[in-house]
């Protein structure tokens, strides 16, 4: 990578941990460390909850799923702006009233500590996962693609994150994230002008959609109901609404955001500053993988995107059999390109679409015949690309010093979600399990310190699951199967709390644990063959189920007692 890049990168990653620790370093309350003194303005929390979800999985995959899949992913948030206002009449209040550390002390109050201990345990399970991830992805992509050392790469990102979020816990966590942000957005958005950019003559935004029109890329809506579909209207709006539900109204990675909030309408505005932003967000997102696949109508593409995997298969005895694929491919392209180049976009004609369709799905045939071929050349090798479509993208087509802009958004990214999870493990481990169940009477000062060992354990085990995880069919899916396995029953006790009240503590334990059981069941043994989204809304109407079956019979036992 040329020395430009390398100062870019490093300079923006070492400004932002440096201002970050510099500005927090005297933050020496357990308020501080943990809610940030709750002073955030809602522009804070809003930023600060959308860098929290907007990992590097989004920004590296997201482009990939939206030029292998097109548009239809977006459907995935559709539920998003109906749980925050959800979240915003129902949660936030209560939250603000008992001003809590974390969102499980509810649940003591509601129902007792084992209630609170399970939910805890259950958000430490997948959030933990989740945060090697979150530093494992884009260390693997970038790793591979620019022949960094994976290990070193996984730990110097690690390192960076614990530094600073020990030092200034969620203001520190804030305070970054505001400017992080702003570098991924102008990083996305010089990123989608120069793709444009690089368009034929002729060939401007309205044609480059026509284009991708043309290649099945812009149907955003599915509204079919199958449960097979992972993405449609329905499992957007009802699987991806208890999914948000779980995640910003339960998952103390985003609790803890807005519980920074100066006041409850501070809170209450920043979470709907992101419903309302964070779907465009992605549809921008996907738009720019939708621009990738149309600027490759035009321009040679790689068989398979991650190039490292094309150049091993190159020195194994299927070498020869890779370059026919290749050769079919260009053959292909050179067609596509000539029937765009002479195609009325405005009014394309029958023959044009059936033409180009007929080219595309041939392209597919191929690539996926070379995915095998991976398979067999490169036994136990992953034949997913979609994550390394984007980086591709940019190393081959992006002038010096914007590749380092972009890679600096990715580690930006990655450095921000990582941080809200470490900052929100330690405070659950502390405040609900530590303080609560183990040493009840220390000093403010111990369970600061507490907090910071905790963060810096935490951070220890993230980095390690990181060093030992392989890579998923798609990360950003993984992290979404991951959630889903556990929102849906932390919801459900939630709801249960919140609207059933005649629900006891021993009924909604058991109910959780039975509930946890079955969607792991569901998933593990594909039951039905349910797209995972569903498992979140599963899961809390099992907990729900559940927990009026027990607390029915535990009355009607009580009665005949009596």
């Amino acid at each position: 990578m040329p020395t430009i890049d390398w100062i870019v990168l490093s300079t923006t990653l070492f400004l932002i941990v440096g201002y970050g620790s510099w500005v927090t370093r005297k933050r020496k309350s357990l308020d501080s460390f943990l809610v940030g003194d709750r002073e955030a303005r809602w522009w804070t929390v809003g930023l600060s909850v959308m860098a929290t979800q907007a990992s590097a999985i989004t920004f590296l995959s997201t482009p990939g799923q939206a030029f292998h899949d097109g548009m239809g992913f977006v459907q995935f948030y559709f539920g998003l702006p109906i749980a925050m206002v959800i979240i915003c009449l129902f949660f936030i209040p209560l939250y603000s009233k008992l001003k809590v550390y974390t969102a499980y002390e509810f649940l003591e109050s509601r129902f007792d500590y084992k209630t609170r201990f399970l939910t805890s345990l259950l958000f430490l399970i997948q959030r933990g996962l989740a945060a090697g991830i979150t530093i494992f992805a884009p260390a693997i992509v970038l790793s591979t693609v620019l022949g960094w050392n994976l290990d070193l790469l996984i730990i110097i990102i690690g390192i960076l994150v614990i530094f600073y979020t020990m030092i200034g816990g969620t203001k520190a966590v804030n305070v970054t994230q505001k400017y992080q942000m702003a570098i991924i957005f102008l990083g996305m958005f010089i990123a989608f002008y120069l793709i444009l950019d690089k368009m034929p003559t002729g060939i401007g935004f309205m044609e480059s959609l026509k284009v991708a029109a043309a290649g099945n890329k812009m149907n955003i809506l599915d509204f079919s109901f199958d449960l097979n579909n992972k993405y449609t209207v329905w499992t957007g709006i009802l699987g991806g609404t208890f999914l948000m539900l779980s995640y910003f109204g339960t998952d103390q990675s985003q609790v803890q955001r807005y519980l920074s909030g100066k006041n409850k309408k501070e809170s209450q505005w920043g979470l709907i500053f992101n419903g309302f932003l964070k779907v465009p967000m992605q549809f921008f997102i996907l738009l720019t993988g939708v621009m990738v696949f149309v600027f490759y109508q035009f321009n040679p593409s790689p068989a398979f995107f991650n190039t490292k995997t094309l150049e091993d298969v190159r020195s194994t005895e299927y070498a020869d059999e890779l370059i026919g694929y290749e050769d079919q491919l260009n053959s292909i392209y050179t067609i596509k390109k000539e029937l765009v180049a002479n195609a009325n976009l405005d009014t394309p004609s029958q023959n044009f679409k059936d033409a180009y369709g007929s080219y595309t799905a041939q392209e597919q045939e191929i690539r996926t015949s070379v995915k095998e071929l991976i398979g067999k050349a490169l036994p136990g090798a992953k034949t997913n690309d979609k994550d390394y479509v984007f980086i591709n993208f940019i190393l081959n087509n992006f002038p010096k010093g914007l590749v380092g802009l972009l890679l600096a958004v990715f580690l930006c990214a990655a450095m921000s979600s990582t941080a809200s999870e470490l900052n929100a493990l330690a405070t659950t481990t502390v405040v609900d399990i530590y303080k609560r169940g183990i040493n009840q009477k220390a000093t403010d000062s111990h369970y600061l310190n507490a907090s910071r060992m905790m963060t810096l354990g935490w951070g220890v085990i993230a980095i390690s699951f990181a060093l030992s995880c392989q890579l998923f069919e798609n990360l950003i899916q993984f992290v979404n199967i991951i959630g889903s396995l556990f929102y849906g029953t932390i919801l459900g006790v939630f709801l249960v709390a919140f609207f059933i009240k005649h629900i006891k503590s021993n009924a909604i334990f058991i109910a959780a644990i039975i509930s946890e059981i079955l969607i792991i069941c569901f998933w593990w043994f594909e039951w039905f063959g349910i797209a995972f989204l569903w498992l979140n809304a599963l899961g809390a109407l099992f907990v729900v189920l559940f927990a009026l079956i027990l607390q029915g019979g535990e009355s009607l036992r009580l009665r005949s007692e009596s």
